[in-house]
């Protein structure tokens, strides 16, 4: 197992990167939300050699707009990885499984060389997905023993914990096998 974090806004621009493999950077939020940290939050992952994945905060409505914001916002380079993170939002709504499909083949669509992934809780996965789309894998947030998330379907990350952060785990044999994942290879 690789071990890795996930930051936002909350976190500083500059995170220890010791012992990690990875990090996903919050990119954007809806259609008019972008991480003011961005920038400083990517260097710092590129800078440690880091396989780098961004991430977009889904909220309802207006998929098609949402991706292009994504993408538009989000760095583009060789082996980095997009995800969705499909959760409830701040006011308490979250978009539609339908929506949350269309969102992961829209951005497929719009950045065809890079992997797309599924960022959700156990319980969205469980009990609001109701068509096991993850895109190129999954990404499921179980706060438990790492590597060991409470479902039966195959997924790739796991965040186990947010205390003192967001901190996860990937599935692969070694930060080479992500990198080749991630690039398509």
């Amino acid at each position: 197992m690789l071990r890795g974090i996930d930051v936002s806004a909350y976190q500083p621009s500059s995170y220890d990167t010791d012992g990690l493999s990875f990090v996903f950077v919050k990119a954007s939020e809806g259609r008019s939300y972008v991480n003011p940290r961005l920038t400083a939050q990517t260097k710092c992952g590129r800078d440690a050699g880091l396989v780098v994945g961004f991430y977009h905060f889904l909220w309802p409505g207006d998929i098609n707009a949402q991706a292009a914001y994504f993408v538009a916002n989000a760095p583009e380079r060789a082996g980095d990885i997009l995800a969705v993170d499909w959760e409830t939002t701040g006011d308490g709504t979250h978009a539609s499984n339908a929506e949350k499909d269309r969102f992961i083949r829209r951005v497929k669509n719009l950045r065809p060389d890079h992997r797309v992934v599924l960022y959700c809780n156990r319980n969205f996965w469980l009990n609001i997905d109701t068509t096991s789309y993850a895109g190129d894998g999954l990404w499921i947030a179980d706060y438990v023993t790492a590597g060991k998330p409470r479902i039966k379907a195959k997924w790739l990350f796991h965040q186990y914990t947010d205390d003192p952060h967001d901190r996860d785990v990937a599935d692969f044999a070694d930060r080479d096998e992500l990198r080749e994942w991630a690039a398509g290879d």
